[in-house]
């Protein structure tokens, strides 16, 4: 709390007066009677859809109010092959054209700036955004454009902040819900001079937990600065801040997942989870002339996690803390060419994060009931490191109008990476431990350890008439080893010498709309997956070691269809089926150790549907009432990679409803999950294990608010 206090004293004394540029008007419009949806995520400026060869999904201000997401979750599965699940709190996994995964495939951002440095990827990095306040979402699927580097293999998720107001407000907005739900959402903005401004968002979440203690509670602000140093210069400022403070909710076997799903054998703070997240970023845009636009947008980070790892609680249970302080730049030139009816984008990104990771051992206590309540420090400490990150990535970018109904685009990235290892361990350390309740810690010596990679990527748009176009892509992107998988050995040899996991991916689409009734996007996609980490028994030393050697195979359709019905109905399905396999991949498991290949199996936890339906009914009758039905669908997947146990999927039924009073006063409420439905949100079994572990999701469920604008 100590960092919250401090944000919210440094806001109440004024001493943060840093300006920000102006938001875009998002709002736009054609000659045509079609509204155009706008991008920016694809070039880090405002972009017409239409003028962007790939699947980019968007959720706006509008939307994500109606929603009042309680878990990123709820708002994000709406868009067409997108599907966050809920660990419990804010915590989640993402499966977006990948499984539902922890692996880093995935690029986190806010208003264009990533939320963590490559090599520290964390699965659950939603929680650091403040998603429920946010003035639209995008998602590109599939790898990034090129300009963006590492973990967009899976696709890149873009929040973007509120802008200052043009006039004052105020906006409380208290919540309250089933298992001591309690949520204040406000903000205060207001001009501070002609042409700057702020706005302030805070997120306050107490929340007991459907399942025993499972307690969670956040603390987020944004603070956000608009202003114009000239005519031809604005900027703007973004100040974020998150602190999680989230009990472990452990996996259960089927017998009491399906008749006690409350229970939780993690008592007394085991398996908990802390973060502490503050971002600080300037955005200077420079415009001399309608042609050029120069943009600089220095940022810094500072974050900690301690965490109880729940996964490894089992076999070797530790207390780990992980930091990380960033500074880095990203700079950028775009020059628009009006002979082509094009543009030209050059960049260069800098990111430098030193980071430390510090791992103690512990010895758990269990009660009569089997329930784990305690833990003690044993002494040893598996693991001391630093790991200072720094890269450095120019790009560029172009686009042009080929011929009279085609457009072209291309990029090529350039990352390089290198990461400076230094373990503050003894060499009287033991590495490897013997007896009962032994485990390997092996530690790779103190190095330097560097990777390079080249990203093209090609698209082209074809208009097949007004408001109508077919699109096609190709992306190529990759990721490096995390900085646990490879100094973090466990019982692997060699795990420093990984190299960067790689995908090619290719798309092809139509999209379009027909006045208000059908909006409309179609794409097929291809993407292969090579390099990837997998682990083997050498044959001839029985080392356990790692390699990149994986290759697995995505395939899949994605369909996202929305529009009015007569005056007071309208509509939105986002469905996509996916096929994914491993091409070549083998692990180890078991004790003794084994080896086993999974080529031509399904990818493990890839579901083959993914579902979310609505339909949203504004009566006559009852004026400045909207009532929505929602229908989410997540559909079977094989627990393990050895195909022999299924998840048979689950379907949802949510409620929501408002009732806008008055200008100033809204009243809404919710019921997620009508029908009680008994439902996993990540069911899997080791590998050689029969027992399937199930995480039981929230049942009926109900919240209801008011917002209130001053």
């Amino acid at each position: 709390m100590n960092q919250f206090k401090l944000f919210c004293q440094l806001i109440i004394s004024g001493s943060i007066c840093v300006g920000a540029a102006k938001a875009q008007d998002l709002s736009n419009k054609n000659n045509s009677s079609e509204p155009v949806r706008i991008v920016v995520t694809a070039t880090r400026e405002a972009k017409a859809q239409s003028e962007v060869s790939e699947t980019v999904g968007v959720l706006e201000e509008e939307e994500i109010e109606f929603i009042s997401p309680s878990h990123p979750s709820e708002a994000l599965n709406r868009i067409p092959g997108v599907h966050v699940n809920n660990l419990g709190g804010e915590g989640h996994m993402t499966s977006i054209r990948q499984p539902i995964t922890t692996s880093g495939v995935y690029l986190y951002l806010e208003d264009g700036v990533p939320t963590r440095p490559t090599g520290l990827f964390n699965h659950n990095a939603l929680y650091e955004i403040n998603v429920p306040q946010a003035e639209r979402l995008e998602v590109i699927k599939g790898p990034g454009s090129a300009l963006y580097g590492s973990d967009s293999i899976g696709g890149v998720i873009n929040s973007i902040t509120r802008p200052a107001p043009r006039e004052a407000e105020l906006e409380l907005n208290p919540e309250f819900g089933s298992y001591g739900w309690k949520r204040l959402l406000s903000t205060v903005g207001a001009p501070i001079t002609d042409d700057s401004g702020f706005r302030l968002d805070l997120n306050l979440t107490d929340n007991d937990g459907y399942r025993e203690s499972s307690d969670y509670s956040r603390y987020s602000g944004t603070l956000r600065f608009d202003g114009a140093i000239s005519s031809e210069t604005k900027f703007k400022t973004i100040l974020s801040l998150t602190e999680v403070d989230q009990n472990g909710v452990s996996t259960l076997q089927e017998d009491d997942y399906r008749n006690n799903p409350q229970k939780n054998i993690y008592r007394n703070d085991i398996a908990r989870r802390e973060v502490e997240s503050v971002r600080a970023s300037t955005e200077f845009a420079y415009e001399p002339d309608s042609t050029n636009l120069y943009t600089l947008t220095p940022f810094v980070r500072d974050n900690q996690m301690d965490l109880m790892p729940f996964w490894m609680l089992p076999y070797d249970p530790n207390l780990y803390t992980t930091k990380f302080h960033s500074f880095g730049m990203m700079a950028k030139y775009r020059r628009k060419i009006d002979s082509i009816d094009g543009e030209f984008i050059t960049g260069l990104d800098i990111d430098h994060s030193p980071s430390q990771y510090l791992e103690k051992r512990i010895s758990l206590i269990t009660n009569s009931e089997g329930l784990i309540t305690d833990y003690l420090l044993t002494g040893r400490t598996n693991y001391d490191f630093d790991a200072d990150q720094t890269s450095i990535s120019p790009y560029i970018h172009t686009d042009w109008q080929a011929a009279k109904k085609v457009r072209l685009d291309a990029g090529l990235r350039y990352d390089y990476f290198t990461v400076d290892y230094k373990d503050n361990l003894g060499s009287d350390v033991p590495e490897q431990q013997f007896g009962f309740g032994g485990f390997n810690h092996l530690r790779p010596d103190s190095q330097t350890i560097s990777y390079d990679q080249f990203s093209p990527k090609l698209g082209a748009i074809y208009e097949l008439g007004l408001s109508h176009d077919a699109f096609a892509n190709y992306r190529h992107s990759f990721r490096t080893p995390s900085v646990g998988q490879l100094f973090r050995s466990g019982s692997s040899v060699d795990s420093a010498d990984l190299s960067p996991v790689k995908t090619n991916s290719f798309e092809i689409g139509l999209r379009g709309a027909s006045k208000n009734w059908l909006n409309y996007e179609l794409t097929v996609y291809h993407q292969i997956i090579e390099d990837d980490i997998v682990s083997y028994i050498d044959n001839l030393s029985g080392d356990r070691r790692v390699t990149n050697a994986g290759e697995t195979e995505h395939q899949g359709i994605e369909i996202g269809l929305s529009g009015n019905i007569f005056q007071s109905w309208s509509y939105a399905l986002a469905w996509a089926f996916t096929n994914q396999e491993y091409n070549d991949f083998t692990a180890v498991y078991g004790f003794p150790a084994k080896e086993i290949n999974y080529a031509g199996n399904k990818v493990a936890q890839a579901p083959r549907r993914l579902g979310n339906t609505t339909i949203r009914y504004r009566p006559n009758f009852i004026p400045d009432t909207t009532l929505e039905l929602e229908w989410e669908h997540l559909g079977d997947y094989y627990t393990d990679e050895t195909n022999t146990q299924e998840y048979s999927g689950h379907d949802l039924l949510n409620f929501r409803t408002a009732y806008q009073y008055s200008r100033d006063l809204e009243i809404y409420g919710r019921i997620m999950n009508i029908t009680d439905e008994l439902y996993s949100t990540q069911t899997s079994n080791q590998v050689g294990s029969s027992a399937v572990e199930y995480r039981p999701g929230l049942p009926r469920t109900y919240y209801a608010g008011i917002r209130l604008k001053f």
